[in-house]
């Protein structure tokens, strides 16, 4: 999602990518603690003392974004507990929106030159925030993500000497235990593997990655992320835009995000070479890719030469604010995902906003996929570009389809911020000892 996940070497390899499942909850004791959560329920105190709020740290090292913390605002989480995030003067993503606390801290790469050349440098030794242990204070939660990044990694090590409780999010759907990972994020993975007290996997996939992986059944639950989804609600109530079948293609222009595969349905259907038993009239579909990276020149060119460069905008990074108004001008959005064998789709943040904007979907099946959007959604095989194809001259022959859009709505309630705030503020309050564990999704 709009997050960019890192391949088991530590590379970059493209930015972020459900639905509930069974599982069983980590519950610790936490002596005073216990005591202390107990005295304040729902936001309500249960004396006229003033309640505490265990105070939660964020850890996302570059990575701190608005829509992902989205849910850490809501006042079932607010009311509750004392939140802030840590954020690092390189951030990838402007977190100005965010009315949550946030506490700037130095990091390694944010003493090294830009570009490159701190890349390189920041690389060999590994990336490290700079006196973690001192704003970490009196945390006692520390939330971070994903078993290889560093600054998991540093958590992990200080959650022995300050005794707070470590949560993990985990986005990751492919366990590549160390076999596949590099000497660096080996480490990182083992540390975070024996440190966190509960992981939240936000699909079943990660879950059933992350046994694979030797996380203990008892501490994962399963809490899919939350969007804002009145923003996107507001957005459906805009007609699409005139003219022909409009299709965006939102992600990091990478291949594995396959915004190629979209040309080469977009160029087939303009043949109307699209109908493996006999042609079909041909008809314009226009595209815009939305994202940034290392293969839009490529893009360009690669559109140009299929003969629909007149049909193709480049948006490059937009404004999470504008997404809104992206979906409901569109036809259809199309996540054309590939799996590589450093990285599969994930929880695609872009899936939720668009089944609550009613915006129809198309997507590959790669990953956790379909198990975001379920029936909400129409599928192709990843890669099959030709029966993307077909997919979309349906779609513009029929753009409204009812039951569609009423079955993505409802769909897309189990991914509001709202949501997704219970789940994590349940899941805090049990790992505290606030309540006796039970099963169920977070």
């Amino acid at each position: 999602m709009p997050r960019r996940p890192r391949t088991p070497n530590g590379s970059l390899v493209a930015d972020t990518g459900r639905t509930r499942g069974t599982l069983t909850e980590h519950s610790a004791t936490g002596g005073q603690r216990a005591r202390q959560v107990s005295g304040y329920r729902h936001g309500v105190p249960a004396s006229s003392a003033v309640p505490h709020r265990p105070r939660v740290l964020l850890l996302r090292g570059h990575q701190a974004n608005p829509w992902e913390l989205r849910p850490w605002e809501q006042p079932v989480i607010a009311d509750r507990f004392d939140v802030s995030y840590l954020a690092s003067r390189r951030g990838w993503f402007d977190t100005s929106s965010l009315k949550l606390d946030r506490r700037s801290v130095l990091t390694l790469r944010d003493l090294a030159p830009k570009g490159a050349l701190g890349d390189l440098a920041v690389r060999l030794p590994g990336d490290r925030y700079l006196g973690l242990r001192a704003k970490l204070g009196e945390a006692e939660i520390v939330h971070t993500q994903d078993l290889g990044y560093w600054y998991s990694m540093q958590a992990a090590r200080l959650r022995p000497k300050l005794g707070f409780k470590l949560v993990t999010t985990v986005w990751e759907t492919i366990p590549f235990l160390g076999s596949y990972r590099n000497v660096r994020t080996r480490s990182y993975r083992r540390q975070t593997l024996a440190a966190t007290d509960l992981f939240l996997a936000t699909t079943e996939r990660a879950r059933t990655s992350l046994l694979l992986e030797g996380a203990p059944a008892e501490r994962i639950r399963v809490c899919p992320p939350g969007v804002a989804l009145d923003r996107f609600e507001r957005a459906a109530d805009h007609a699409p835009h005139p003219g022909p079948p409009l299709v965006v293609s939102p992600g990091r222009l990478v291949w594995e995000k396959g915004h190629q595969d979209v040309l080469r349905a977009v160029a087939l259907l303009r043949r109307g070479a699209d109908d493996r038993e006999a042609r079909s009239a041909a008809i314009d579909v226009r595209v815009q890719i939305v994202g940034s990276g290392p293969e839009e020149r490529r893009l360009r060119a690669y559109a140009s030469e299929l003969g629909i460069g007149d049909l193709v905008e480049f948006r490059g990074f937009v404004d999470y604010a504008e997404m809104p108004t992206i979906f409901a001008a569109a036809t259809c959005v199309v996540l054309a995902s590939l799996p590589i064998w450093s990285w599969e789709e994930q929880f695609g943040m872009v899936l939720a906003e668009a089944m609550a904007a009613g915006t129809t979907i198309v997507a590959s099946s790669s990953g956790a996929i379909p198990e975001v959007t379920g029936p909400a959604a129409r599928y192709f095989s990843p890669g099959d570009w030709p029966a993307l194809a077909s997919i979309l001259r349906q779609v513009a022959a029929n753009p409204n389809d009812g039951v569609v859009k009423r079955e993505a709505y409802e769909r897309s309630r189990t991914f509001s911020a709202e949501a997704a705030a219970q789940r994590i503020a349940q899941a805090y309050e049990a790992l505290l000892g606030d309540r006796p564990a039970e099963s169920g999704a977070a």
